[in-house]
């Protein structure tokens, strides 16, 4: 059976494929928050959440993406993962995410840093 958590980052990376504006609004809450930046505000809203995907998307085929549920509760989901842009970038990845009780994201919160090479 799949969990609420599995879902939803299922569709968040179905989403990152496509950069499609409705699969990426319907992952997120009328008023939810989402952080990925230290050095900038959190975007608030559906729309503001669009928009801020769409001005810094990655193109479909230019990264690929490997997670898994690192704890799952009734609201709260852990996701880690590893991002890879090949020849370029290899990122760690921890997602905490907040759903309401229709599996849209109240908040997302996004840390990442470089992974390090294996020689």
């Amino acid at each position: 059976m799949t969990t609420p958590g599995e879902k939803w980052t299922a569709a968040y990376v179905e989403a990152w494929k496509s950069n499609d504006p409705q699969q990426i609004a319907a992952l997120f809450s009328d008023e939810a928050k989402y952080l990925t930046n230290p050095d900038s505000e959190p975007r608030v809203g559906r729309a503001d959440i669009v928009a801020g995907w769409l001005e810094d998307l990655d193109e479909p085929g230019t990264w690929t993406f490997d997670w898994w549920i690192v704890r799952e509760d009734a609201d709260f989901v852990a996701i880690e993962g590893r991002t890879k842009y090949p020849a370029e970038r290899d990122y760690l990845n921890l997602w905490i995410v907040r759903l309401d009780a229709e599996g849209r994201a109240t908040e997302f919160t996004e840390w990442y840093m470089p992974r390090p090479h294996q020689d």
